[in-house]
This record gives C-alpha cells, structure tokens and sequence, in this order.
C-alpha cells in the first residue's frame, strides 16, 4: 500500500504574523539592481548595492519592470492616484490599457496572461473598484490563471473607520485568490511584490491580490533593489516526484488494453504539449481533451479523439466507461468531464498526474498518482514505457465518431436547412484561418460549438471561461489576448446576451486601435438556459427571450464596422471581410432561434448515457 498522500503545502495567510513575510530567496541568488530611473526624475539613477530614495508608486513600478511586465489593464481612482501619477512617467516602458470597467481589466488580464503564457497584471482602485474585480478573480483561481491584482486602499490611519470607499479587500477575496495581502508601509513593497509574482505564476498558476494603502504609495524610503522571488518556506509549488509511482503507472500502462488518456491545461500551463505528444505516439494511446485543455495537441492529430464532458464528443464520454487504465494528465475531474460520479469509470484504474495534491482523490480515485509537473513527470512515465499501438481500441473512437457525424455533426456544419447554424460559421471560420487563430468565446451554447468544432494547430489558441462560466468574459478577454499575442489573428464569439454584458469595452478598442475581429452568434434567446428549459422544463422558456440592440449601429458608435448576416450566401464572403479588415471588425450572424447543442450528458447522468438528440 502506497504511504499516505502528504497534504498540499499552505500558502501563508493574509495576516501578518512572522511567517508571513516573504522568506529569503534559495541560496546565493543574483540581487538585480533597482532599474534605472528616468534622467528626467528627481532623482539621479543609482547602482547596487546603493539606496535610492523612491515613493512606493514608484517602486511599484520599478519592480513590474524588473519582472518583466510589459502591458497593464486598469481603471484610476481617488485611492490609487498616486501609482497612476507615477505612471505618468513610465508609459514608454509600460503600456497601460484604460478598460472601460473593472471586470473588463481582470477578463483582459486573463486573456493577455492566456494567449501569452505571462503574469497578466491589474490596477484598480478601492471600494467598488476592487469589489469590481471579484468575478475575475473567482474565474482566474479556478480556471489556474496567473494574475497580479494591484489595488488601492484608503490611508492607513482610516482603515476600519468605514472611509469613502473603504472595503475590506482582503476578507472579501481570500476564498478567490491564490494569496491576498495588505501593504501599509512601502518598506514592504519590494518583498511582496516578489512573493505575489511568485505565487501568482509558480506551481498550480493563479491569481494574487495586493492591497495598497495611499499612505504607503506616497511614502518615501530607502530603496535597494528589487530581487526576484525564488523561494518561500511555507510554500511548495512543486511536490516531490516519487518515483515509484512513475513505475506503478508504467506497469499499469504497459499492462492495458483499452488505455485512455485525459489531458487538461496542466499540459499548457506547464508548457509540457511537446511531452505529451511524445508520450501519446509512443505508447499509441487515443486522447481527449478538456475545454481548458484544447489546443495542447494539435486538434487533426490521428490520436486526438475529441472533447470530453457534457456537450463533447460521443466516442470520448461512452469509452471513458470501457477503458481498463484512464491516465488523466493536468486536469481535475470537474462535475462537466464526469457527470454522475458513482457511474464514472469504474471498471478503470486510473493514473492522475498533477501538480496541484489537493486535486488527487478530490473527486476520482486514483489508482496511482503521480504529483509534480508534467513537463518533468511525462518524460520519466515514457522513458520506462515500450512503443505500441492499439489498433483495435483506436477504431472504437472512429466509430463512435462516424456515428456522431450521422447523428449530428453533419447537419450542424452542413445543415440542409435555410437556417443559418452556429457550427457552420465555424467550420467556414477553420477554413478561412487554417488553425492558425486565437478563438476566444463566451459562456452558452456558441462556446460549446467553437469549442467542440474550432480547429488549432498551435498551443495557447483557445481561450475561455471554463470552471466559472462567466458570460461577459469573452470581448475583454479578446482584448488583452490580442495584446498578449500581437503577431496573430484573434477572434471573439460571443452570444447576444454575454456580449452585452460587456459591451463597453468597444471604447477600448476605439482607444488602442486593437485590431480585433468580433463575431455575434445571435439567436436572439439566452440560449443554453432555453436549451434546458427546452428540454427539462417543458418548454416553459422563463426570461430568456432577450431583445438586443442593433450591434453594428453601436459598434458604428466607437468607429468599429461590421456587417450583419442572415443568409447562407453572405457567410462566407462576411467571413472573409472581416478577416481581412485592417481594423477591429464586427460581424452579427443570426443564427437558428431555437437550435440545440448535442451530444449532450444530461446532468445527474453517467458518461455513457450521453444523448445524440
């Protein structure tokens, strides 16, 4: 019997008790220099290991250099005016994005840290400002998305006495962040600020909260440089790899029969797609995929068999259940991938590797698990394995995909009807950008169709809202994904009822000139919440008839054009449009009012009783 699983290492609470404080970094690290000041500041530039005399602002600043931020989302206010006064002089180095609202500078940041494999970084101000900044938060923790949130607080003598727009940002997002803290001395910035881009992008990424006071923003003091963090004594962010897990799991694989493989964004975040496929042709063993985790693998791979969970592909949910070994890579096992979990696998052995301990036995038993980054953990499973092929389990996967092609598939790329479908503009979208796009979408129906249809051949091109599902995600995560990928094409798709959720951010576009390309699947109802109303509330379709604005006269409105499709033989040449606009376009297509997304698990369902229709 395997010894008992070691519980995940605490993250320091946000009190500030002596353990607290960021602890030294690992052994004889290279102290970096304060970066040198502007020859037009007050001060001349200094050499380490001298002090220089800096407000808080201004190291603030100093040290996002230093970690090499280059791009930052916020909206100013009264309690963070002197980090943007500070600002002022540093907007060669750093480019900040004004959004139009707070949500829209998390989404942003999430886009920008998703496209680009970056910290994404955040400023906001406090009382609503930072309370603005919850649903980002809440998206970016269970979704593993590296963010640094700068906040501003009211001066630290007013703390507790309820202030103009004092909040208490620290209790109210410690159960959404990674780690929070509360800065009232600027002596303590450079430390902190080294743990929270520490903390925020190491191990399982997330996001990380620090609430500044304006009393330490305009405090002066002594500053000696800005160190990296390396290393934090309460904080593990990669367990050790046991070794003889890596052989228990070997033993297992080389055993199978019908192996399967799980991969989720641990593979992406970690950087680890070309492990994966190494270990995927040498073993031969068929893979399905994660929303979070499409793109890791190339989507026309022979091996890739297509997208789990509730509204993804019929072979990968019905052979979850007739596997003999499920290997589950970076992913956990969400309620969306399993359906009923008393009906999950069960005849399967199953091997979870995971960066993250607390994700192992959360919600499936595994039969060996394997904790530490894939990026190393992968290599050393493929090094004990020998090649082989599955012929025979891989042409299960094929027949089950050719009995969904029957079923459904072919009428949604290439419906026989007049009625416009979600699928086909993507199928016509894959042929116009050959997989070379950042897709971003929304929350609904259309993100399950661009997901399940969407085509990539290149890692970190599908960004969306995964474990939240927060509509209104995607037109500002569009935003800081096209920052954070400049050199590509990015597409947003949105339903009629997310995209007004942050319609707004169009004013950024108009400001930066983004050249983002936009598409509104209009079916003119909240459309997954009908689904189901559809389909387990007898049609009683309870406030989800939404009427919208004519979105091309509001886009006209910041400067952006667009087009609006109804007909079948406008589609492909809109598409082309506004791919080959130089600017931000807008295209709305109407799509079928009442059309469904399957195959679909209903819930409270098994994997295996997934419904074609």
């Amino acid at each position: 019997m395997r010894d008992k699983y070691p519980p995940p290492a605490p993250v320091a609470s946000p009190t500030k008790s002596a353990d607290q404080q960021p602890s030294p970094p690992a052994p004889e690290p290279q102290a970096l220099a304060a970066p040198a000041l502007r020859s037009d500041d007050p001060l001349e530039p200094a050499q380490a290991p001298q002090a220089v005399t800096v407000t808080g602002s201004v190291a603030i600043l100093q040290a996002l250099l230093t970690e090499g931020v280059d791009t930052i989302f916020g909206y100013p206010g009264g309690a963070i005016m002197p980090l943007y006064d500070a600002l002022y002089d540093y907007t060669d180095r750093l480019e900040h994005v004004l959004v139009r609202h707070e949500q829209g500078a998390i989404h942003a940041a999430q886009g920008y840290a998703r496209s680009s494999g970056r910290v994404g970084v955040v400023f906001a101000t406090s009382g609503p400002g930072a309370t603005n900044l919850v649903t980002g938060l809440a998206d970016a923790l269970i979704d593993s998305t590296p963010l640094v949130c700068l906040t501003g607080q009211v001066f630290a003598h007013l703390l507790g006495t309820d202030a103009f727009q004092e909040t208490d940002v620290i209790n109210i997002t410690t159960p959404v962040t990674k780690w929070n803290y509360q800065v009232t001395d600027a002596t303590e910035l450079p430390e902190v600020l080294a743990k929270a881009f520490f903390i925020a992008r190491s191990g399982r990424p997330g996001p990380v909260v620090i609430d500044i006071t304006k009393n330490a923003q305009l405090q002066a003091f002594e500053f000696l440089g800005y160190t990296p963090c390396q290393h934090i004594r309460s904080y593990r962010p990669k367990p050790l790899v046991r070794p003889e897990y890596i052989r228990e799991a070997a033993a297992l694989i080389a055993a199978a029969e019908r192996p399967f493989v799980l991969f989720g964004q641990g593979v992406i975040l970690g950087n680890a797609e070309a492990e994966l496929r190494t270990f995927l042709e040498k073993t031969g063993i068929p893979a399905a995929w994660t929303i979070l985790g499409l793109s890791a693998l190339p989507t026309d791979h022979p091996l890739n068999v297509g997208m789990l969970g509730m509204h993804g592909n019929y072979g990968p949910n019905l052979l979850t259940n007739e596997c003999d070994v499920l290997i589950a890579i970076g992913m956990r096992f969400d309620d969306r991938v399993t359906g009923r979990l008393d009906k999950y696998a069960k005849q399967a052995q199953v091997i979870h590797l995971d960066i993250d301990p607390s994700e192992i036995d959360k919600n499936v038993k595994a039969r060996v698990p394997i904790w530490g980054d894939c990026k190393e953990t992968l290599p050393l499973l493929t090094a004990l394995l020998e090649p082989k092929t599955y012929p025979e389990w891989v042409q299960r996967f094929r027949d089950c995909d050719q009995k969904e092609q029957e079923a459904v598939i072919q009428n949604e790329l290439h419906p026989a009807s007049d009625t416009l479908t979600m699928g086909e503009v993507i199928r016509l979208l894959n042929e116009q950008t050959g997989g070379e796009a950042v897709i971003v979408t929304d929350v609904g129906q259309h993100q399950m169709v661009a997901c399940r249809y969407a085509r990539f051949k290149r890692t970190r091109s599908n960004v969306t809202s995964g474990g939240l599902g927060t509509m209104g995600f995607a037109l500002p995560a569009g935003i800081g994904a096209k920052f954070g990928a400049p050199g590509r094409t990015v597409v947003t798709i949105s339903g009629d009822g997310g995209f007004q959720m942050t319609i707004q951010e169009l004013g950024v576009i108009q400001q930066s000139g983004l050249q983002l390309k936009m598409i509104i699947l209009n079916n003119q109802f909240l459309g997954m919440v009908r689904q189901w109303q559809e389909l387990f509330h007898q049609r009683r379709y309870s406030f989800v008839d939404i009427v919208s604005p004519d979105f091309i006269t509001v886009a006209s409105g910041y400067g952006i054009p667009g087009q609006r499709v109804e007909q079948r033989s406008e589609l492909a040449s809109a598409l082309q449009t506004m791919l080959q606009h130089g600017g931000a376009y807008l295209l709305e297509i109407m799509v079928g009012k009442e059309n469904n997304v399957f195959p679909m698990v209903p819930q409270g369902c098994g994997v295996s009783e997934i419904r074609l229709k």
